[in-house]
């Protein structure tokens, strides 16, 4: 009967052999226990009759099953289909994980998408078992626990910082995720090690990146070091250990993280290890924008990919395969603020440093080479009007071009070519960089479909072999 299961349901299979490459994939829900997992969970295999599968944590949550407090489900990598995908349900998913929701409610995510509430509410709830505000809701619950487990802020204050509306809903939302108190929750974080509670505040606030498969750290850190614009990012550290810090605009303050270089897992295949992560610190003047610098984060370093998929396919030509061999888990990285993205893929590095120092905003409190904010595209159009320049910040200033997690990549790409001057490379690498588009080729380029849905991390593996420059 157990042969008939998995062959009927290839994801209990997953979970029989604890697969971590499905991990944030789907989730599964035990009913006899009434908690649900990541399919990797190190706990015993529970039997295929008692087993209940979910598209989201949301979902398992709606059902009534609380997270698991030996696999945590709730802190694995964001499912990378929602990177891929451009319709309308992948686009509420990225705007969700940027905290739209919390921010603008359902009616602002429905407004971004460009349908109704009601058809919003309706296709999330078909295709994931769960509508805007439950996945919003779960998210919540996440960000309240890192809280809550790495830092000392009052309860008080974690239950508004976490998007909560009140201290009783954000209560029972850990009770029912958690089957904890708050209380019960902080004093179960380790005392020891990278889990330990920060004295103040002010420490920042220590976090895990989780990727799944392997991750090639090394190519992400070279590309951010040759990029990196002074005032607004650096990087420090030998190679292997290097250290990258930036400022960060976000909806209620600033923002400065710091982000570790990290070796990674290189096995590959059934049984692979699950991933690892990366190691940060985010110091916020508002607590409430942790879950956006997160998942700025998250997409300007690719963490939410899945090489297993990008391996297989591209490791079928020939011509990948020995460089998908030589550096399996490439990853294409995204952007921390698309609209500065946009301009720096126009103007260059050194042209952007110029920009930083003119125009861009001091932070009230400097810390060592991170000291401005990068100009706002409405400053930046008011103050060199002239030029493509001029005319892309006009654009991103009033949203002819729109960039943010839910832009349609299409619609987008059409408004850039509008822009007078803006050539079709520039474009294209702001399609990938700033839209995360994980398939992109440039025009001129010789990339054969075969390479699809993945081509803009075939061109990276090409770029870091030196057979290949934007």
């Amino acid at each position: 009967m157990r042969d008939q299961d998995t062959r009927e349901d290839p994801r209990y299979e997953a979970v029989r052999s604890r697969d971590g490459r499905f991990d944030g994939a789907f989730f599964f829900a035990v009913e006899t226990t009434g908690i649900y997992c990541r399919p990797s969970c190190p706990a015993v295999t529970p039997k295929r009759a008692n087993v209940r599968f979910f598209a989201t944590a949301a979902a398992a949550q709606g059902s009534g099953f609380r997270a698991c407090r030996r696999c945590r489900p709730d802190a694995v990598p964001g499912s990378a289909e929602w990177n891929v995908r451009a319709d309308v349900v992948g686009r509420a998913m990225r705007l969700i994980a940027d905290g739209v929701v919390d921010r603008e409610g359902v009616a602002g995510l429905a407004a971004r998408l460009g349908y109704s509430a009601r058809q919003v509410q309706r296709q999330l709830t078909a295709e994931l078992g769960a509508g805007p505000v439950a996945l919003a809701r779960a998210q919540r619950a996440h960000t309240a626990r890192v809280l809550l487990q790495t830092t000392a802020l009052p309860v008080t204050e974690i239950a508004f910082a976490s998007g909560f509306a009140s201290v009783r809903q954000f209560n029972d939302t850990i009770r029912a995720v958690y089957a904890s108190t708050p209380s019960e929750l902080r004093a179960a974080a380790p005392k020891t090690g990278r889990g330990r509670r920060t004295a103040t505040p002010g420490a920042g606030i220590p976090l895990r990146l989780a990727h799944r498969g392997p991750y090639q750290a090394g190519p992400v850190f070279d590309l951010l070091e040759r990029e990196a614009v002074p005032g607004i990012e650096e990087v420090g550290g030998p190679p292997g250990a290097r250290t990258y810090r930036r400022t960060l605009r976000l909806p209620y303050g600033t923002g400065i993280a710091a982000v570790g270089e990290r070796p990674g897992s290189v096995r590959t295949g059934l049984g692979a290890h699950p991933g690892g992560w990366l190691d940060a610190r985010l110091h916020l003047t508002d607590p409430r924008d942790l879950t956006t610098a997160v998942q700025r984060l998250r997409r300007l370093f690719d963490l939410d990919a899945d090489p297993y998929a990008v391996d297989e396919r591209l490791a079928a030509d020939p011509r990948l395969a020995p460089l998908v061999a030589a550096r399996p888990g490439l990853r294409s990285p995204g952007a921390a603020d698309p609209e500065e993205l946009a301009v720096r893929a126009l103007v260059g590095r050194a042209e952007a440093e110029r920009l930083v120092r003119r125009y861009g905003k001091a932070l009230d409190a400097p810390c060592g080479g991170l000291t401005h904010l990068f100009p706002e595209p409405a400053l930046l159009a008011g103050a060199e009007p002239d030029g493509t320049l001029g005319a892309l910040a006009a654009a991103l200033a009033d949203h002819a071009v729109r960039l943010d997690p839910g832009a349609d990549r299409d619609d987008a790409q059409d408004a850039l070519r509008a822009v007078p001057g803006l050539d079709a490379r520039t474009v294209a690498e702001i399609r990938t960089r700033a839209l995360g588009d994980p398939d992109v080729a440039p025009p001129g380029t010789d990339v054969p479909d075969s390479w699809r849905p993945w081509r803009s991390y075939a061109l990276n593996h090409l770029r870091a072999a030196g057979e290949w420059e934007l």
